[in-house]
């Protein structure tokens, strides 16, 4: 298979990350070949670090014949533009998480690439890392019997500080916990558990504004409102028959990660999904708990394979695993969490997607196919 091209957009704190791990770890299927971004500064910086021969415009990027892929790492409100307007440039899409800000722009995306015969994919990938993917085998292979529910709890801190340079985003739509962190957890339940059929919601905030507090922030004593919800809770009802429960705050301190699947014969602690790796606890029938080791690789920061995997798919036929199917369901399934707190009921999901499907066993550090 040949090297794609890739144009990164968006040259903030994530970008490091994936131009280390598609530079380094999936170099054999990826070529960074351009990088751009509103300030200009920050591209240059970014491609000093990583090699990277070309920095341009959007407009530049996006009408270079030789690019492939474009890799939106931009703000959650830019996301959808960037991916319709590389979209209509014929350009493959990965995007960063959340996939949109609206259902319909989510629609737009899906339907303007099943025309053009194009790929789109979407963060997070940390489900196609090590933790995850064992626990995929964990349960298919019917360690814990039949899934019945499972529990998925992030509580962290709040952006009160003001320490990260782009801290106001956290405070909208898109940066609060149930689009920024929450899809870590939702995408975990879903590969494991499959497409939900039916939420019912609950979305609170105790402030409508906060106060710089850490001197150090240039931000410090500023005032600043908090425009999207920051405790979210939600009973999710699968298809499968399998009942999740999901919290997602940012109020107070601390990092709290948690995620559980019960099952008949047992129940799986299954490593923080914001991450590749951790410890996997199963807990036995007859009362013994064991730590189960990896059966598959990618344990480290591996952000980027779901890019890398979707440049396999593309040359090859097959569904990428990080897909735009995946990523709209959890859109409808984070929307749905919104109108059943403000309609106070149920709410019925008309999207699905077809099962992700695992890493193959005997898979090698450097090859997503086996």
């Amino acid at each position: 298979m040949r090297r794609m091209k890739v144009g990164v957009v968006g040259a903030g704190v994530i970008s490091d990350i994936y131009l280390k791990t598609c530079t380094e770890t999936f170099h054999y299927i990826l070529e960074i070949a351009a990088i751009a971004d509103s300030v200009e500064e920050l591209a240059r910086k970014r491609a000093s670090e990583y090699g990277i021969p070309k920095v341009c415009t959007l407009d530049e990027l996006l009408a270079d014949p030789e690019i492939d892929i474009v890799l939106n790492l931009t703000s959650p409100a830019a996301h959808a533009p960037i991916n319709l307007r590389a979209l209509h440039a014929g350009k493959h899409v990965y995007t960063e998480k959340p996939f949109a800000l609206s259902e319909k722009d989510a629609d737009e995306v899906l339907a303007l690439a099943k025309s053009k015969g194009l790929y789109v994919g979407c963060a997070p990938d940390t489900m196609l890392g090590a933790g995850v993917q064992t626990c995929i085998k964990l349960i298919q292979d019917g360690w814990i019997g039949r899934p019945y529910a499972a529990n998925a709890v992030i509580v962290m801190g709040n952006s009160s500080g003001g320490m990260h340079p782009n801290f106001r985003n956290f405070l909208k739509l898109g940066g609060d916990p149930l689009f920024d962190m929450g899809p870590y957890y939702l995408t975990a339940m879903l590969t494991m558990l499959g497409p939900v059929r039916r939420v019912s919601g609950s979305a609170q905030q105790l402030n409508r504004e906060i106060t710089v507090s850490n001197p150090k922030s240039p931000a410090y004593g500023q005032t600043v409102p908090i425009e999207a919800p920051t405790n979210v809770s939600a009973v999710l009802d699968f298809h499968s028959g399998a009942v999740g429960t999901f919290q997602a705050a940012k109020e107070s301190f601390g990092y709290l990660p948690r995620m559980e699947i019960f099952g008949t014969e047992g129940n799986l602690t299954v490593p923080d999904p914001n991450f590749f790796s951790g410890p996997i606890k199963l807990q036995l029938a007859n009362g013994e708990t064991k730590e189960m080791p990896f059966s598959h690789p990618f344990a480290e920061n591996s952000r980027g394979i779901g890019v890398a995997d979707m440049a396999y798919a593309i040359q090859s036929g097959r569904p990428n695993r990080a897909n735009g199917d995946i990523a709209r369901h959890l859109l409808k399934v984070s929307f749905a969490i919104f109108e059943s707190s403000a309609s106070e009921r149920h709410v019925h999901l008309k999207t699905t997607f077809e099962p992700i499907e695992p890493l193959p066993l005997g898979l090698k550090f450097n090859a997503l196919d086996a």
